[in-house]
């Protein structure tokens, strides 16, 4: 009776699957032959590709906030959270004891599309007996293409010329207009060597560049791509490109400040695509502003997005990025699916592809 009011409704069968629509805002996706079935929140649209692998799983319900551009309201989030088996969320959704206790008892895992998981209140998890499934590893080439863009873009002025091409600015050539840093043949330094510092590295190697790592301890990896492991000291004292690599914990929160910039040269360029938190934004201002160091480069900030009369926004030694790192189509369409994946391999087998330690 239900496939036959959707068919009257137009919206038509898919996979053996009624397509519910309920104001363009929550589409259901029910298996005929289900007769328990996993109640799924999803909080964004995700690409087709993925939202086609869940419909296509027997025994998966999901209620999708179906917007792309905006993230869905607290508010809404508990509402949408009561009685749910599974929760698919982004980077921009706060999971916490109060979104976990609106979901009940029922709630068994929480897959995240990101690899990163800060916006989850892992401890809450553990204790309720949740899982939690993350994206490891499919970001770290394209993030490494952002960063060294990211460079480029700050060192070479390229936002300064691309402006002077549209507002008429751009007149007779002049020897030293428009002229930058280069990056080829520098001295780069990267704090915190992981998987995806050493992405960074790999493609800075074929620019020439000197690249120096700094952390806990020497990694086999890097010194194998030709880095050299030094002291923090010495990697803020003579790299002409600062950037941090390193993931977000208590001890990394704030990691950049006055002191960290004091200690780089005046000719010195900073970029930060790894998590604004990570850095005491007005200090980052103050030393832009009063030359301590020679510009920024910036993927990430605090908040986000940033607010359009933020003093970063006003300086001309400083590039921001809308926080894109990730922003290629393989690379979100392979993190959704991953996503997808740990939610389809609970249902099925109760594991959890990429699972998270909590």
């Amino acid at each position: 009776v239900s496939m036959l009011r959707a068919l009257r409704a137009g919206q038509g069968i898919v996979a053996g699957r009624v397509i519910i629509d309920c104001a363009g805002l929550q589409k259901t996706f029910m298996s005929t032959g289900a007769t328990a079935p996993f109640k799924l929140l999803v909080t964004r649209r995700i690409p087709e590709v993925a939202l086609k692998k869940l419909s296509e799983t027997p025994g998966i319900v999901y209620d999708l906030f179906d917007k792309a551009d905006v993230a869905i309201p607290p508010e809404e989030f508990r509402a949408r959270a009561r009685g749910v088996d599974g929760m698919l969320v982004m980077l921009t959704d706060k999971v916490n004891q109060e979104i976990i206790q609106a979901a009940g008892p029922n709630l068994k895992i929480v897959s995240t599309m990101s690899v990163g998981y800060n916006h989850i209140d892992v401890q809450a998890l553990s204790r309720a007996n949740i899982l939690l499934g993350y994206t490891p590893d499919c970001l770290t080439e394209t993030t490494a293409d952002t960063t060294v863009a990211l460079m480029l873009v700050t060192a070479r002025k390229i936002e300064q010329a691309l402006q002077a091409v549209r507002n008429g600015t751009w007149g007779t050539w002049d020897p030293l207009w428009m002229c930058g840093k280069d990056v080829h043949s520098s001295t780069v330094g990267i704090v915190g060597c992981g998987r995806i510092g050493q992405a960074v590295a790999r493609r800075l190697k074929a620019f020439g560049c000197d690249v120096l790592y700094s952390g806990p301890n020497k990694k086999e990896e890097a010194d194998k791509l030709g880095c050299r492991y030094v002291s923090e000291e010495e990697l803020l004292r003579t790299s002409d490109y600062v950037v941090p690599m390193f993931p977000l914990n208590d001890k990394t929160r704030g990691y950049f400040g006055r002191d960290k910039f004091r200690q780089m040269k005046e000719t010195a360029i900073f970029i930060n695509a790894t998590r604004g938190e990570a850095v005491v934004q007005d200090d980052l201002v103050e030393a832009l502003k009063d030359g301590t160091i020679a510009g920024a480069g910036l993927d990430v900030t605090m908040p986000e997005p940033l607010p359009v009369d933020h003093p970063l926004l006003f300086l001309p030694n400083c590039v921001v990025f809308p926080h894109i790192g990730s922003a290629s189509v393989p690379t979100r369409e392979k993190m959704a699916c991953m996503a997808v994946d740990n939610i389809i391999q609970y249902v099925l087998n109760r594991k959890v592809l990429y699972q998270a330690k909590l």
